[in-house]
């Protein structure tokens, strides 16, 4: 459930910053960092389209996956975990790419990317947490330790 609410976060944090790259929105509300300059920056296009929609494409299969491990018939399943591991782990990486762009070649940091790369972070890091629990279900460890 948590991955699921990080999803819908991260959602509106893409969504944002594609209305605005779409030239819907006519200016980010940036506190801190250079918002706009990272998002008008020839890095924020990849293969014809805005990062940020690319974000927002993640972001929504990613909440699918989690919304589809909440049936019963996938609550417990292996496949499943291990598909939101790997999704959010080149999610992860793909954040960290982007804060290298931002980093050493803009030379700008955007606030809404650093946010992006920390809920992405977080999901891959609950998404492990859930695979751990899975596998140890299925190997029969309840989390309980054994005295002998």
């Amino acid at each position: 459930m948590a991955a699921a609410a990080l999803a819908m976060a991260g959602m509106f944090v893409a969504l944002y910053l594609t209305l605005y790259k779409m030239g819907v929105i006519g200016q980010l509300t940036c506190t801190v960092g250079s918002c706009e300059t990272v998002n008008t920056s020839e890095w924020s296009t990849l293969l014809g389209q805005p990062v940020a929609l690319w974000g927002l494409g993640f972001y929504v299969a990613t909440l699918f996956v989690t919304l589809l491990g909440l049936a019963d018939r996938y609550a417990d399943s292996r496949a499943l975990s291990l598909l939101l591991v790997a999704m959010s782990g080149v999610g992860v990486l793909f954040s960290a790419w982007l804060t290298y762009l931002e980093l050493f070649v803009i030379h700008a940091i955007c606030m809404w990317c650093v946010i992006s790369a920390i809920i992405v972070t977080l999901i891959f890091i609950v998404s492990v947490l859930d695979l751990r629990e899975v596998s140890g279900a299925a190997d029969g460890y309840d989390g309980e330790e054994v005295v002998v």
